[in-house]
């Protein structure tokens, strides 16, 4: 079965940065588009970066530039690295893999950008 285990969230200061991990297991992670989408409170989960099986990265706009996806598939893993954080950064950040028409969630990971 698939499994996504996000961590890495955290308190960080306006500026600071985070790396958020995805573990994935129970399907072939080199063959899927891996994804992160992140749910502020009282709004709606919205797509953050998408990385491509081949590698080509897309970005939502308020990130770009300060946000970097990547994977390594010998380790079957998903990174978020997130720099020059801002308060509206706050969300739990959630891993996604939509496989046979299944889209598949992690747990989440809280952060939480605060002075």
């Amino acid at each position: 079965q698939v499994q996504l285990v996000e961590s890495g969230g955290g308190l960080v200061q306006p500026g600071g940065s985070l790396r958020l991990s995805c573990a994935a297991s129970g399907f072939t992670f080199s063959s899927y588009s891996m994804s992160w989408y992140r749910q502020a409170p009282g709004k709606e989960r919205e797509l953050v970066a998408v990385i491509g099986s081949g590698g080509s990265t897309n970005y939502e706009d308020s990130v770009k530039g300060r946000f970097s996806i990547s994977r390594d598939n010998a380790k079957n893993t998903v990174y978020l690295q997130m720099n020059s954080l801002k308060f509206e950064d706050t969300a739990v950040y959630y891993c996604n893999v939509r496989r046979a028409w299944v889209n598949y969630w992690g747990q989440g990971t809280q952060v939480t950008v605060s002075s």
